[in-house]
């Protein structure tokens, strides 16, 4: 893949040729310095940027070759997201936090089912006693639970987590680590996370480095 952005001034090469296969149930951590495109690579494997050049793929369909309507329909059913800042809604409970991105009509599920589904999760995540409370009533920790509970409200094949543990302390996030690996191999999930911690990337399958815009092991 090649992703370039155009400045005011200069042409900025983020990804210059990086490529990436992930197995089904397949944990791969991407490291590297800041600034290197650890997110832009998060964004074009998520349909959420379009590359420059290459393709991507999800359960072998070109997700950039797809109208928008359609790149929207598999990325809200195939992908899940977790982000270092939850982007929770805040005039929304956590319940219906977590209902969101079953509620676009991927699931093709009424909302009372999904509506229990959600629930479970939340139980999942140890969250059930806080299902009707608003976001900013909750601890950083909790918010990220409730966001881990919403990657997988649309059963996804992927979850792409960008730094999840990153407002955390140590810790809280240890324990986020924990649920999301215990979660993602009871469904065999693909994950492809960024991180800046050696400990939490040992804990994956495979660690590659995104280094010159290219994905290389360390």
């Amino acid at each position: 893949m090649i992703k370039t952005y155009k400045l005011p001034r200069k042409r900025v090469e983020v990804l210059k040729g990086a490529a990436l296969h992930v197995a089904q149930g397949e944990c791969v951590a991407i490291v590297g310095r800041s600034g290197a495109g650890k997110s832009t690579l998060l964004h074009v494997l998520g349909g959420l940027d379009r590359p420059n050049a290459g393709e991507v793929r999800i359960d072998g369909q070109p997700l950039y070759a797809l109208s928008q309507r359609r790149r929207t329909a598999l990325r809200a059913a195939k992908i899940g997201f977790v982000f270092q800042s939850y982007h929770l809604l805040p005039e929304m409970d956590v319940t219906e936090n977590v209902m969101l991105p079953a509620m676009t009509g991927v699931t093709h599920l009424p909302r009372r089912q999904i509506r229990k589904r959600a629930l479970m999760l939340l139980d999942q995540v140890g969250l059930a006693d806080r299902a009707c409370h608003m976001p900013l009533e909750l601890s950083g920790g909790e918010q990220q639970r409730v966001a881990l509970a919403r990657a997988l409200i649309t059963d996804p094949a992927l979850i792409l987590a960008d730094e999840p543990t990153g407002n955390l302390d140590r810790t809280t996030g240890a324990q986020i680590m924990e649920l999301l690996f215990g979660l993602s191999h009871s469904r065999a999930l693909s994950l492809v996370m960024v991180t800046h911690s050696p400990e939490t990337a040992a804990l994956c399958d495979r660690v590659l480095e995104l280094r010159d815009g290219l994905l290389q092991t360390p």
